[in-house]
């Protein structure tokens, strides 16, 4: 696969041909990786690890949830005010569990979690990192068998209290990724320098790079929000809605993030989750959500916005604060952005 960045898109099965006579494991290619930081510690290396463990397991509870009759909710909420689902609990101990005991892990935030949590508190050597996840994006489609994801985002630990430590802006980001447990698991990371994706093949029980470098098509007619909401966006969203059915766009929305923005990042066009009555502020949370989405999507060459802001640019006042989101092709974002004024 062509590394330059003018290089049209491939679609997905074409990914996974061309790159048929160049796969490595995820292990390798964060070895690969780490190879170009002298110096490194390993730390950064192992929490990847630890991440990758978690989905592998993860994704085997998904695919058995009905037989171990793991699907409904757990009957509790999270922080959120949010009905848990059985499988959003054993998301989030398996994560938690994995990155436990882990070195490198200064604080773990998870959006079912009230508070962060500390790992370690004494400084010793080498760096430290702040780890925080969605474990199981779209848990209420589970029960019907539609995709569901996990999403996470890693920071630096520079010290201080545990909920100022990670209170930092996306663009302080060193890691983002999500994974999708669909037809098959997919993984799609970024380090900062560009989206690899990776598949799980169960035969070997390890991620195989499946392509690298991606790039997101800068124009689709596509878009994907719940439209069920419409009448209660602010002005700006429902004209760009009128103005994209009027000039032949189709919508695609399955409730899962991770699954609409992975078709986006794959076919190109836009996500976008309006502020409504009942979410002036949004629903989507920044921290867990769109900072790892939106740091994914630029890496791919796309925008993310929160409403006219730049989403890797808003400074969080609270762990679990909500934002608007508008993510995806370039020029798609563009068209959303002049519809707002």
């Amino acid at each position: 696969m062509s590394n330059a960045p003018n290089a049209a898109p491939l679609e997905y099965h074409e990914l996974s041909i061309a790159s048929r006579d160049n796969l490595l494991t995820l292990q390798s290619h964060i070895l690969a990786e780490a190879s170009k930081h002298p110096g490194s510690t390993g730390a950064f290396s192992w929490i990847l690890s630890a991440i990758s463990l978690s989905t592998k397991v993860i994704a085997a509870k998904v695919r058995r949830a009905r037989l171990q009759d793991v699907l409904g909710s757990a009957g509790s909420e999270n922080v959120q005010g949010e009905t848990q689902q059985k499988l959003d609990v054993i998301a989030n101990e398996v994560l938690l569990r994995c990155l436990g005991g882990r070195g490198g892990v200064a604080l773990v935030a998870s959006e079912e979690n009230e508070q962060p949590i500390i790992i370690q508190r004494a400084s010793g050597h080498g760096e430290r990192y702040c780890v925080l996840f969605d474990p199981l994006d779209g848990s209420s489609n589970i029960d019907t068998c539609a995709g569901v994801g996990t999403i996470f985002s890693i920071l630096r630990y520079e010290g201080g209290e545990p909920e100022q430590a990670i209170l930092q802006c996306g663009a302080k980001q060193v890691a983002a990724g999500y994974v999708l447990y669909g037809s098959s698991t997919v993984l799609v990371l970024t380090t900062g320098h560009g989206v690899s994706m990776f598949v799980l093949d169960p035969t070997i029980g390890a991620f195989l790079r499946v392509a690298d470098a991606l790039q997101i098509p800068q124009t689709q007619k596509i878009y994907s929000c719940n439209e069920g909401n419409r009448l209660t966006f602010e002005p700006g969203y429902q004209k760009y809605l009128d103005w994209a059915q009027q000039n032949g766009y189709s919508t695609r929305y399955s409730g899962t993030m991770v699954a609409d923005v992975h078709r986006i990042l794959i076919k190109g066009g836009v996500f976008l989750y309006p502020p409504t009555k009942k979410a002036p502020d949004g629903k989507l949370r920044l921290m867990y959500e769109a900072n790892p989405m939106g740091m994914i999507i630029e890496q791919a060459g796309g925008k993310a916005f929160a409403r006219k802001q730049r989403i890797l640019d808003v400074q969080p006042k609270t762990l679990h604060q909500r934002t608007t989101v508008i993510l995806g092709s370039t020029e798609e974002v563009d068209h959303v952005l002049k519809h707002l004024g």
